[in-house]
């Protein structure tokens, strides 16, 4: 009867063979995410080289992690020219100011959808859903833009965007979570529902909001397309990005010619070329993402837990 019983049981696992088991998955998986941070990493930390390589020792090739000839003159050569500075600072301006009226305008919007008292939050849920899946196309917009006098004005970069849905859906679930009995408690202390929002929900919603913060910022930083069709004519209000693909297209034809004038005169005569132009605009327009980034990090990992309400 014992030994029935005793067969009966599943076998254990020994602590041996779990802990080898464990050391080769770790391996694998350390193996694999090494690899993957690699092939992340390199394509960035070349141009990063490149940008910062010597222009005529560049055309040579042969460039991949460090500079051959380190120099700062791609840098100084980019920044002498108006037009690049002034197009960054209207890309920091667009992303700073965009993101700020875009996230307070959605969260605002979202809390009202949440609230169930509410009665036409479902219609104009609905209302707003139907736009991701139709517009009226790219001249019809092009004509509002126009009636709504905003061509060559900078504020055709704010408004057209001000409510993102997609970023209204997610804020608009987030707060639904939240414990109803937060807002009641309020309105009980004689809060309005612009003061329940401003000083209970959007603290509570901070790990969402840096979130939409992070990707309209995104967005923000790296369109290009709306400068073309709206301000294209107006250098004053071009963008790094815009400024960044006018530069690649012109890189594309010119790279060839400049590979053969460089064979024929001398390295010292070159300052820039348009591969290294191009390399170091790919690095100035990264940077701040890539800055900003660390310190909204945390809020896609980093839980909520709502306190309870005393009863």
């Amino acid at each position: 009867m014992a030994n029935l019983t005793s067969a009966s049981k599943p076998r254990r696992l020994s602590t041996r063979d779990s802990s080898l088991g464990d050391k080769i998955f770790d391996i694998c998986n350390y193996t694999f995410l090494t690899l993957l941070m690699i092939v992340t990493l390199y394509p960035f930390i070349n141009t990063l080289a490149v940008s910062l390589n010597s222009a005529a020792d560049s055309i040579k090739g042969g460039i991949y992690l460090l500079p051959r000839e380190f120099t700062w003159e791609n840098y100084r050569q980019l920044f002498k020219d108006s037009e690049i500075f002034n197009a960054t600072l209207i890309s920091i301006l667009r992303t700073v100011i965009g993101t700020i009226v875009t996230v307070f305008c959605s969260a605002m919007v979202a809390y009202t959808l949440s609230r169930q008292e509410y009665v036409l939050r479902k219609f104009v849920t609905l209302a707003f859903i139907i736009t991701l899946y139709v517009n009226g196309g790219l001249i019809p917009i092009y004509l509002l833009i126009r009636d709504l006098g905003l061509i060559n004005s900078f504020w055709v970069y704010i408004w057209p965007g001000i409510i993102g849905v997609f970023n209204l859906i997610v804020i608009r679930s987030f707060i639904e979570q939240l414990p109803e009995s937060l807002i009641e408690s309020a309105r009980i202390d004689g809060a309005g529902d612009f003061r329940s929002f401003i000083s209970i929900v959007m603290p509570l919603c901070l790990p969402v909001l840096a979130t939409v913060a992070l990707f309209t910022a995104v967005y923000q930083w790296n369109s290009w397309f709306d400068v073309y069709l709206y301000n294209s004519s107006n250098i004053d209000l071009s963008t790094l990005q815009y400024e960044l693909q006018k530069k690649l297209q012109n890189s594309s034809v010119a790279l060839s010619a400049e590979s053969a004038f460089a064979i024929s005169s001398s390295s010292s005569s070159i300052t820039v070329t348009p591969l290294s132009i191009r390399a170091t605009m790919t690095i100035v327009a990264s940077v701040p993402m890539i800055i900003v980034y660390p310190f909204l990090q945390k809020y896609f990992v980093k839980g909520l837990t709502v306190g309870g309400v005393k009863g």
